[in-house]
Order: structure tokens, then C-alpha cells, then sequence
């Protein structure tokens, strides 16, 4: 990877997003959420769920990532105080 120098914050902050992603780009992100997803993966309820709103369902998505972030911290203080 080449080194970049930049005058501004802004355009290092526009240098990291690819407008033109082809197909190796996106293979290289799915294989980046993979591996994320086998770093630590967070078990969904299963079944349907009905939402009157996209803002009930999205409030419905976080209370079950930060139960799952909660249930991880706890295994970490849990470890370390041995």
C-alpha cells in the first residue's frame, strides 16, 4: 500500500472511500464481516418479528446488540478477577 500525504483531514477522509468498488473490493468486505462475525458473533432471536415502525424495529435490533455487548463485558470482568 503506498503512502499518501494529505494537506487537510478532509481529503485523508475523503482518500478512504472508494467510489468505484469492483468485484474484488467487495469480496474483500464480505471476508472482512466474516471475520468479524468469527470474532464475535451475536445470536439474533429466532422467528418473525412485526414492527409498526422502522424505528421500533431498529430500537428492537440495538436492545439485542447491547444485551449481547452487556453479556460480553460481564465474561470479561468475570476472566479477569480470577
Amino acid at each position: 500500500m503506498p503512502v499518501q500525504k494529505f494537506k487537510t483531514f478532509e481529503e485523508a477522509e475523503i482518500a478512504l472511500w472508494n467510489f468505484k468498488p469492483d468485484d474484488a473490493y467487495l469480496a474483500r468486505v464480505a471476508e472482512l464481516w466474516d471475520f468479524a462475525d468469527k470474532l464475535n458473533p451475536i445470536s439474533y432471536p429466532k422467528g418473525l418479528f412485526k414492527f409498526k415502525t422502522i424505528e421500533e424495529a431498529n430500537q428492537h435490533r440495538e436492545e439485542v446488540e447491547l444485551a449481547h455487548i452487556r453479556k460480553k463485558l460481564a465474561e470479561r470482568k468475570h476472566r479477569f478477577k480470577r
